[in-house]
């Protein structure tokens, strides 16, 4: 289980690497592999800032495209802001960028905790 966002993205990156031969391939973008990153980090982070801490984690490639499993502490769902126009360098807009990037997103409350399925598209 990742204890940062960066040992996640790390589990992201090298998922990503053994399935397609190595980043590099043509087969995924430099932006494809940005987006999985960059919601990699955001709901790692969020779990870890806002949701009690990590209590379950997964990554793996479906046919979809990339399916991360965040599972937290904390029953309540994330809170989606858009950032006003021009604005920059304020924080708390991280779970609209996941829902921009992703091609399914769903959050379950279980208990005492949370479930979020992303699935990031890898085309």
């Amino acid at each position: 289980m990742p204890r940062t966002a960066g040992e996640a993205r790390d589990v992201v990156s090298r998922l990503l690497a053994a399935e397609f031969g190595g980043l590099s391939d043509e087969i995924l973008s430099n932006v494809v592999v940005a987006d999985a990153l960059l919601v990699t980090s955001e709901i790692v982070t969020n779990a870890l800032q806002h949701g009690g801490g990590i209590t379950g984690f997964s990554a793996r490639i479906t046919d979809g495209g990339l399916r991360l499993v965040v599972e937290d502490a904390d029953p309540r769902h994330p809170v989606r802001r858009e950032p006003p126009p021009g604005s920059v360098g304020e924080g708390g807009y991280g779970w609209s960028l996941v829902h921009r990037l992703t091609a399914r997103l769903s959050v379950t409350a279980h208990g005492s905790g949370k479930r979020i399925v992303a699935v990031v598209a890898l085309v």
